[in-house]
């Protein structure tokens, strides 16, 4: 539980400081292999929203036989995402959707039951999209080599997170029970990460800088 509750005070106190960057090179087009491969590798991490949906997709896998198919939709959906930004193609209120999957997500691993597997996995690709957009926007006008490397690393990195989470959860299944309290915490604390940045995208919405 201890780990949990850490992982939860990270979140919590990284979505009440300052929002951090969403682009490991602060912003600059990656100009090599090493550079798009590394931005690629830091941005699902150090962009919060992003990191708490992936957490949740490695949650919500791990209460399936197949823990491998619904992390693989969401790659695959973020690589085809980032390919839309490339091709310059712009997707409805993107920063909404994104936010309410994050919220949905926490809530579905909040539930700690087996849902339908086509459906969970089809709706990460779905969501996947829209993330992988987002991760888009810092690879244009790059060259085709820091590109690959980019999307390379992205993937890797949240392939890597999604199953460990899923493998740490289903352990956890395994030591305790179908209702260890532990994952829905951690399903509760993602969700609680989506309401964070839905309230700061209203308040922006509604109360814009002067």
């Amino acid at each position: 539980m201890t780990r949990f509750f850490t992982m939860a005070a990270a979140m919590l106190l990284t979505t009440t400081g300052p929002a951090l960057a969403h682009h490991p090179l602060g912003g600059m087009t990656p100009t090599s292999f090493s550079e798009g491969f590394l931005s690629g590798l830091g941005h699902p991490v150090i962009g919060f929203d992003h990191l708490a949906f992936v957490i949740a997709v490695g949650l919500i896998a791990a209460f399936h036989r197949n823990r491998v198919l619904m992390p693989a939709a969401f790659v695959a959906g973020t690589i085809g995402g980032a390919v839309l930004t490339l091709a310059a193609v712009t997707l409805p209120v993107a920063e909404l959707v994104i936010t309410g999957s994050v919220i949905v997500g926490g809530a579905v691993a909040m539930r700690g039951r087996v849902t339908d597997l086509r459906l969970a996995g089809g709706l990460a690709a779905g969501a996947g999209l829209f993330h992988g957009w987002a991760y888009g926007a810092t690879i244009i006008g790059a060259e085709p080599t820091p590109i690959f490397a980019y999307l390379a690393g992205f993937g890797l990195v949240q392939m890597a997170i999604a199953l460990g989470v899923a493998a740490l959860v289903h352990n956890i299944w395994e030591a305790f029970d179908a209702e260890a309290l532990q994952p829905r915490l951690a399903g509760a604390v993602v969700a609680g990460v989506g309401v964070t940045y839905m309230v700061e995208i209203v308040e922006g919405v509604n109360f814009p800088a002067m």
